[in-house]
C-alpha cells in the first residue's frame, strides 16, 4: 500500500508540475509589425487631426462630448492641447495605466498611429 501511494503522489506531483505552464505575454499575444511608419512630416492638420477624428471623435467630438465623451473634446487643437499638455492624451492611447484607457472599452490603436501622436507631441505639439 505504501508503495501504491508513492507512485501516486509522484504521478500527481509530475502531472500538477506539468499544468503549471507560464506563457510570456508577447508570445501569446505578438505585435503585428508594422512594415512602414513614416513619422518624418507628422502635422495636426495632416496627421493627428484625422488620427483623432477617425479614432476618438464620435466620442470626443464637441456634440458629443458631454454625454458620451466624459466632457473631452479632441476635435479641435485648443482643446487637443489641453490633454497634450497634461499628458492624458497619449497615456489614454497607450493604455498604460496613467490615464483612462482609450477607446474605450476596445483594444488600442495600433503602434504606427501611437508613433505619430507621439512624435507630433515631442516636437512640441505643435498648430501645424
Amino acid at each position: 500500500m505504501n508503495k501504491i501511494f508513492k507512485i501516486g503522489f509522484t504521478l500527481i506531483a509530475i502531472i500538477s508540475m506539468a499544468s503549471c505552464y507560464y506563457d510570456k505575454k508577447d508570445q501569446v499575444y505578438p505585435q503585428v509589425a508594422v512594415a512602414s511608419c513614416d513619422t518624418t512630416t507628422v502635422t495636426y492638420a495632416a496627421t493627428v487631426a484625422p488620427i483623432l477624428t477617425s479614432n476618438c471623435n464620435s466620442c470626443h467630438g464637441t456634440m458629443m462630448a458631454a454625454a458620451s465623451g466624459g466632457g473631452i473634446v479632441l476635435d479641435n487643437y485648443t482643446a487637443v492641447k489641453v490633454y497634450v499638455t497634461n499628458g492624458k492624451l497619449y497615456n489614454s492611447m497607450m493604455q498604460n495605466g496613467q490615464a483612462s484607457p482609450m477607446p474605450k472599452n476596445m483594444a488600442k490603436v495600433d503602434v504606427c498611429t501611437i508613433n505619430k501622436i507621439a512624435v507630433w507631441i515631442n516636437r512640441g505639439a505643435l498648430n501645424n
